[in-house]
Protein backbone atom coordinates (compact mmCIF):
# COMPACT_ATOMS: atom_id res chain seq x y z
CA UNK A 1 0.00 0.00 0.00
CA UNK A 2 1.24 3.57 -0.75
CA UNK A 3 2.61 5.72 2.14
CA UNK A 4 0.22 8.54 2.66
CA UNK A 5 1.02 12.16 2.02
CA UNK A 6 -0.74 15.13 2.73
CA UNK A 7 -0.76 18.32 0.32
CA UNK A 8 -1.16 21.54 0.47
CA UNK A 9 -2.76 23.53 -2.47
CA UNK A 10 -3.28 27.24 -2.89
CA UNK A 11 -6.83 27.61 -3.55
CA UNK A 12 -7.15 30.38 -4.96
CA UNK A 13 -4.08 31.46 -7.63
CA UNK A 14 -4.73 30.86 -11.21
CA UNK A 15 -7.01 32.45 -13.77
CA UNK A 16 -10.08 30.25 -11.89
CA UNK A 17 -8.75 29.30 -8.54
CA UNK A 18 -11.60 27.46 -6.54
CA UNK A 19 -13.76 26.62 -9.10
CA UNK A 20 -10.91 24.57 -10.90
CA UNK A 21 -8.76 23.76 -7.70
CA UNK A 22 -12.14 22.24 -5.51
CA UNK A 23 -13.31 20.01 -7.71
CA UNK A 24 -9.78 18.91 -9.22
CA UNK A 25 -8.83 18.17 -6.02
CA UNK A 26 -12.15 15.92 -4.44
CA UNK A 27 -11.29 13.69 -8.17
CA UNK A 28 -7.78 13.49 -6.91
CA UNK A 29 -9.28 12.46 -3.64
CA UNK A 30 -11.27 9.81 -5.50
CA UNK A 31 -8.64 8.07 -7.07
CA UNK A 32 -5.77 8.02 -4.01
CA UNK A 33 -7.06 6.27 -1.48
CA UNK A 34 -4.38 7.36 0.48
CA UNK A 35 -4.07 10.83 0.35
CA UNK A 36 -5.21 13.91 1.94
CA UNK A 37 -5.69 17.58 0.77
CA UNK A 38 -5.43 20.62 2.73
CA UNK A 39 -7.17 23.63 0.52
CA UNK A 40 -5.79 27.07 1.69
CA UNK A 41 -7.72 30.25 0.81
CA UNK A 42 -10.55 32.40 1.99
CA UNK A 43 -12.58 29.72 4.21
CA UNK A 44 -15.94 30.98 3.43
CA UNK A 45 -15.38 30.60 0.20
CA UNK A 46 -14.21 27.39 -0.62
CA UNK A 47 -16.69 26.18 2.20
CA UNK A 48 -19.71 27.54 0.12
CA UNK A 49 -18.27 25.92 -3.03
CA UNK A 50 -17.60 22.51 -1.59
CA UNK A 51 -21.26 22.89 -1.04
CA UNK A 52 -22.31 22.50 -4.69
CA UNK A 53 -19.37 19.54 -4.46
CA UNK A 54 -19.25 16.18 -3.23
CA UNK A 55 -17.33 16.86 -0.09
CA UNK A 56 -14.85 14.47 1.31
CA UNK A 57 -13.33 13.70 4.66
CA UNK A 58 -10.13 13.66 3.40
CA UNK A 59 -10.36 17.11 2.35
CA UNK A 60 -9.89 20.19 5.11
CA UNK A 61 -9.34 23.99 4.97
CA UNK A 62 -6.64 26.49 6.27
CA UNK A 63 -7.44 29.84 6.19
CA UNK A 64 -5.57 32.64 4.20
CA UNK A 65 -6.33 36.51 4.17
CA UNK A 66 -5.30 37.42 0.98
CA UNK A 67 -4.45 36.18 -2.44
CA UNK A 68 -0.80 36.63 -4.70
CA UNK A 69 -2.20 38.17 -7.91
CA UNK A 70 -0.26 38.00 -11.08
CA UNK A 71 0.20 41.69 -11.14
CA UNK A 72 2.43 41.41 -7.66
CA UNK A 73 5.61 42.02 -7.90
CA UNK A 74 7.61 38.87 -6.14
CA UNK A 75 9.16 41.79 -4.00
CA UNK A 76 6.05 43.16 -2.95
CA UNK A 77 4.54 39.63 -2.60
CA UNK A 78 7.25 38.36 -0.05
CA UNK A 79 7.22 41.41 2.25
CA UNK A 80 3.13 42.16 2.01
CA UNK A 81 1.71 39.22 1.24
CA UNK A 82 3.19 36.60 4.15
CA UNK A 83 -1.49 35.88 5.14
CA UNK A 84 -1.21 34.61 1.35
CA UNK A 85 -3.07 31.50 0.40
CA UNK A 86 0.07 30.69 -1.45
CA UNK A 87 2.68 31.73 1.61
CA UNK A 88 0.05 29.91 3.99
CA UNK A 89 0.13 26.63 1.62
CA UNK A 90 4.30 27.01 1.52
CA UNK A 91 4.41 27.09 5.58
CA UNK A 92 2.52 24.18 5.83
CA UNK A 93 5.06 22.20 4.03
CA UNK A 94 7.73 23.67 6.08
CA UNK A 95 6.08 22.83 9.05
CA UNK A 96 5.79 19.72 8.54
CA UNK A 97 1.98 19.47 8.21
CA UNK A 98 2.18 18.49 4.02
CA UNK A 99 4.51 17.01 2.30
CA UNK A 100 4.01 19.05 -0.99
CA UNK A 101 2.64 22.46 -2.43
CA UNK A 102 0.89 22.74 -5.26
CA UNK A 103 0.23 26.22 -6.34
CA UNK A 104 -1.16 27.66 -10.24
CA UNK A 105 -0.11 31.35 -9.11
CA UNK A 106 2.51 34.07 -10.06
CA UNK A 107 6.08 32.16 -10.79
CA UNK A 108 8.31 35.36 -9.50
CA UNK A 109 6.14 35.12 -6.49
CA UNK A 110 5.89 31.33 -5.95
CA UNK A 111 9.68 31.27 -6.30
CA UNK A 112 10.49 34.02 -3.47
CA UNK A 113 8.32 32.51 -1.10
CA UNK A 114 9.83 29.41 -1.54
CA UNK A 115 13.39 30.66 -1.14
CA UNK A 116 12.30 32.08 1.53
CA UNK A 117 9.94 29.53 3.59
CA UNK A 118 11.03 26.49 2.31
CA UNK A 119 15.00 27.21 2.04
CA UNK A 120 17.28 26.19 -0.35
CA UNK A 121 19.68 23.25 -0.51
CA UNK A 122 23.25 24.27 0.66
CA UNK A 123 25.09 25.01 -2.32
CA UNK A 124 22.74 26.10 -4.54
CA UNK A 125 22.07 29.20 -5.19
CA UNK A 126 18.13 29.59 -6.88
CA UNK A 127 15.50 26.66 -7.66
CA UNK A 128 14.82 25.76 -10.75
CA UNK A 129 11.38 24.84 -12.39
CA UNK A 130 11.74 21.81 -14.93
CA UNK A 131 9.02 19.30 -16.37
CA UNK A 132 9.79 15.94 -18.58
CA UNK A 133 8.92 17.14 -22.51
CA UNK A 134 7.45 13.74 -24.19
CA UNK A 135 10.24 12.36 -26.27
CA UNK A 136 11.30 9.84 -28.66
CA UNK A 137 13.49 8.40 -25.24
CA UNK A 138 11.00 8.50 -22.81
CA UNK A 139 11.29 11.95 -22.15
CA UNK A 140 13.52 14.60 -21.27
CA UNK A 141 13.98 17.74 -18.41
CA UNK A 142 14.18 20.95 -19.30
CA UNK A 143 15.18 23.53 -17.10
CA UNK A 144 15.08 26.32 -16.43
CA UNK A 145 11.22 26.64 -17.52
CA UNK A 146 10.79 30.35 -15.85
CA UNK A 147 12.12 30.57 -12.47
CA UNK A 148 14.84 32.82 -13.22
CA UNK A 149 15.16 34.98 -16.72
CA UNK A 150 18.56 35.28 -16.22
CA UNK A 151 20.92 33.35 -15.07
CA UNK A 152 24.86 32.89 -14.98
CA UNK A 153 26.94 30.17 -16.02
CA UNK A 154 27.53 29.01 -12.71
CA UNK A 155 23.72 28.39 -12.28
CA UNK A 156 23.74 26.66 -15.67
CA UNK A 157 26.05 24.35 -13.97
CA UNK A 158 24.21 23.74 -10.41
CA UNK A 159 20.64 23.17 -12.94
CA UNK A 160 22.64 20.68 -14.64
CA UNK A 161 23.91 18.82 -11.33
CA UNK A 162 19.90 18.76 -10.15
CA UNK A 163 18.73 17.81 -13.61
CA UNK A 164 20.85 14.66 -13.81
CA UNK A 165 19.96 13.95 -10.19
CA UNK A 166 16.47 14.11 -10.49
CA UNK A 167 16.92 11.86 -14.16
CA UNK A 168 18.53 9.00 -12.48
CA UNK A 169 15.62 9.30 -9.60
CA UNK A 170 12.94 9.74 -11.79
CA UNK A 171 13.82 7.80 -15.27
CA UNK A 172 16.07 5.00 -13.70
CA UNK A 173 18.81 6.14 -15.96
CA UNK A 174 22.43 5.11 -14.06
CA UNK A 175 24.22 7.97 -16.01
CA UNK A 176 21.74 10.35 -17.63
CA UNK A 177 22.86 12.30 -20.90
CA UNK A 178 23.22 16.36 -19.90
CA UNK A 179 22.97 18.70 -22.49
CA UNK A 180 23.23 22.45 -22.81
CA UNK A 181 20.55 24.38 -25.38
CA UNK A 182 22.29 26.31 -27.66
CA UNK A 183 22.36 27.57 -31.64
CA UNK A 184 24.10 25.57 -32.97
CA UNK A 185 26.32 22.41 -32.14
CA UNK A 186 29.52 23.80 -32.68
CA UNK A 187 31.87 25.01 -30.14
CA UNK A 188 31.65 28.47 -31.20
CA UNK A 189 28.03 28.83 -31.15
CA UNK A 190 26.34 30.68 -28.42
CA UNK A 191 26.31 33.62 -26.40
CA UNK A 192 28.99 33.83 -23.33
CA UNK A 193 27.36 32.82 -20.80
CA UNK A 194 26.28 29.17 -22.66
CA UNK A 195 29.99 29.17 -24.06
CA UNK A 196 31.30 29.51 -20.06
CA UNK A 197 28.35 27.14 -18.78
CA UNK A 198 29.58 24.66 -21.26
CA UNK A 199 33.25 25.10 -20.02
CA UNK A 200 32.01 24.82 -16.13
CA UNK A 201 29.60 21.28 -17.17
CA UNK A 202 32.47 20.01 -19.11
CA UNK A 203 35.40 19.90 -16.24
CA UNK A 204 32.59 18.77 -13.48
CA UNK A 205 33.22 15.10 -13.33
CA UNK A 206 29.87 14.47 -11.42
CA UNK A 207 27.94 15.40 -15.05
CA UNK A 208 27.31 13.32 -18.02
CA UNK A 209 27.77 16.20 -20.58
CA UNK A 210 27.01 15.28 -24.12
CA UNK A 211 27.63 19.03 -25.57
CA UNK A 212 24.88 21.64 -26.90
CA UNK A 213 21.92 20.77 -28.41
CA UNK A 214 19.35 22.54 -30.17
CA UNK A 215 15.45 23.25 -29.95
CA UNK A 216 14.24 20.10 -31.85
CA UNK A 217 16.83 18.17 -29.95
CA UNK A 218 14.00 18.09 -26.79
CA UNK A 219 11.90 15.72 -28.67
CA UNK A 220 14.78 13.54 -30.34
CA UNK A 221 15.97 12.60 -27.38
CA UNK A 222 19.85 13.49 -27.89
CA UNK A 223 19.86 14.20 -24.04
CA UNK A 224 18.07 12.79 -20.79
CA UNK A 225 18.59 16.92 -19.66
CA UNK A 226 18.54 20.01 -20.99
CA UNK A 227 19.77 23.01 -19.58
CA UNK A 228 19.16 26.50 -20.20
CA UNK A 229 18.22 30.00 -18.66
CA UNK A 230 14.36 30.58 -17.73
CA UNK A 231 13.68 33.06 -20.36
CA UNK A 232 14.57 30.09 -22.91
CA UNK A 233 13.50 27.28 -21.09
CA UNK A 234 9.90 29.03 -21.33
CA UNK A 235 9.97 30.35 -24.56
CA UNK A 236 10.44 27.23 -25.57
CA UNK A 237 7.40 25.21 -23.08
CA UNK A 238 5.08 27.89 -24.55
CA UNK A 239 5.44 27.35 -27.62
CA UNK A 240 5.95 24.01 -27.95
CA UNK A 241 2.55 23.61 -25.48
CA UNK A 242 1.00 26.22 -28.49
CA UNK A 243 2.33 23.80 -31.47
CA UNK A 244 0.51 20.90 -29.81
CA UNK A 245 -2.76 22.62 -29.82
CA UNK A 246 -3.06 23.65 -32.81
CA UNK A 247 -2.03 20.29 -34.10
CA UNK A 248 -4.93 18.89 -32.02
CA UNK A 249 -7.37 21.34 -32.97
CA UNK A 250 -6.38 20.75 -36.94
CA UNK A 251 -7.03 17.10 -36.30
CA UNK A 252 -10.35 17.32 -34.67
CA UNK A 253 -11.37 19.41 -37.53
CA UNK A 254 -10.43 17.31 -39.71
CA UNK A 255 -12.16 14.33 -38.76
CA UNK A 256 -15.01 16.72 -37.82
CA UNK A 257 -15.84 18.28 -41.55
CA UNK A 258 -17.64 15.83 -42.97
CA UNK A 259 -20.08 12.20 -42.04
CA UNK A 260 -16.92 9.92 -43.83
CA UNK A 261 -14.22 11.60 -42.28
CA UNK A 262 -16.29 11.22 -38.72
CA UNK A 263 -16.72 7.74 -39.06
CA UNK A 264 -13.21 7.21 -40.74
CA UNK A 265 -12.35 9.25 -37.54
CA UNK A 266 -14.12 6.57 -35.26
CA UNK A 267 -12.43 3.77 -37.11
CA UNK A 268 -9.35 5.52 -36.43
CA UNK A 269 -9.39 6.35 -32.61
CA UNK A 270 -8.26 3.76 -31.02
CA UNK A 271 -5.13 3.97 -32.53
CA UNK A 272 -4.94 7.85 -32.60
CA UNK A 273 -5.87 8.09 -28.63
CA UNK A 274 -2.20 7.37 -27.30
CA UNK A 275 -0.99 10.09 -30.05
CA UNK A 276 -3.41 12.46 -29.13
CA UNK A 277 -2.74 12.02 -25.18
CA UNK A 278 0.54 12.57 -25.94
CA UNK A 279 0.05 15.68 -27.66
CA UNK A 280 -1.89 17.19 -24.92
CA UNK A 281 -0.52 19.57 -22.87
CA UNK A 282 -3.13 19.31 -20.27
CA UNK A 283 -1.50 15.76 -19.70
CA UNK A 284 1.99 16.93 -18.57
CA UNK A 285 0.68 19.88 -16.92
CA UNK A 286 2.23 20.22 -13.91
CA UNK A 287 5.83 21.28 -13.02
CA UNK A 288 8.67 20.69 -10.21
CA UNK A 289 10.87 23.62 -8.43
CA UNK A 290 13.89 21.88 -7.74
CA UNK A 291 16.59 23.38 -4.91
CA UNK A 292 14.22 23.61 -2.52
CA UNK A 293 13.80 21.65 0.80
CA UNK A 294 10.36 20.49 0.57
CA UNK A 295 8.70 19.79 -2.44
CA UNK A 296 6.76 22.53 -4.72
CA UNK A 297 4.89 21.78 -8.45
CA UNK A 298 3.51 24.80 -9.96
CA UNK A 299 0.30 24.28 -12.30
CA UNK A 300 -0.84 26.58 -15.61
CA UNK A 301 -2.43 29.45 -14.51
CA UNK A 302 -5.19 28.27 -17.16
CA UNK A 303 -5.13 24.75 -15.91
CA UNK A 304 -8.24 23.11 -16.39
CA UNK A 305 -9.81 20.83 -13.79
CA UNK A 306 -7.94 17.42 -15.45
CA UNK A 307 -5.07 19.51 -16.34
CA UNK A 308 -4.49 20.81 -12.43
CA UNK A 309 -5.82 17.11 -10.67
CA UNK A 310 -2.39 16.61 -12.62
CA UNK A 311 -0.12 18.46 -11.04
CA UNK A 312 -1.60 17.12 -7.49
CA UNK A 313 -0.71 13.78 -8.36
CA UNK A 314 2.68 14.76 -9.20
CA UNK A 315 3.17 16.17 -6.08
CA UNK A 316 1.82 12.75 -4.64
CA UNK A 317 4.43 10.80 -6.61
CA UNK A 318 7.13 12.96 -5.74
CA UNK A 319 6.32 13.46 -2.07
CA UNK A 320 5.68 9.22 -1.73
CA UNK A 321 8.92 8.83 -3.74
CA UNK A 322 10.97 11.37 -1.34
CA UNK A 323 12.61 13.18 -4.08
CA UNK A 324 13.64 16.02 -1.99
CA UNK A 325 15.91 13.80 0.44
CA UNK A 326 17.14 11.51 -2.36
CA UNK A 327 18.15 14.65 -4.29
CA UNK A 328 19.87 16.03 -1.53
CA UNK A 329 21.46 13.01 -0.71
CA UNK A 330 23.18 12.89 -4.20
CA UNK A 331 23.91 17.13 -3.82
CA UNK A 332 25.68 15.75 -0.34
CA UNK A 333 28.56 13.18 -2.16
CA UNK A 334 29.02 15.49 -5.35
CA UNK A 335 28.95 19.45 -3.23
CA UNK A 336 30.51 18.53 0.11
Amino acid sequence: MSAEVTIAIDAMSGDEGPDVVVPAGIDYLNKNEASKLILVGDQSGLEALLCQHASHPRLSIEHAESVVTMADRPSFALRNKSDSSMAVALRLVAEGKADACVSAGNTGALMAMGRSILKMYPGIDRPAITKLFPSQGGGTFVLDLGANVDSTAEHLLQFALMGQLLAKVIKGVEEPRVALLNVGGEAIKGNVQVRLAASLIKECPAINYVGFAEGGDIFRAKADVLVCDGFVGNVALKSAEGASRILLEAMRDFFSSSWYRKLLGRLMLPLLKPAFKQLDPDNHNGAIFLGLQGVLVKSHGNASVEAFGRAIDIAGQEARADLVALINEHLDEVLL
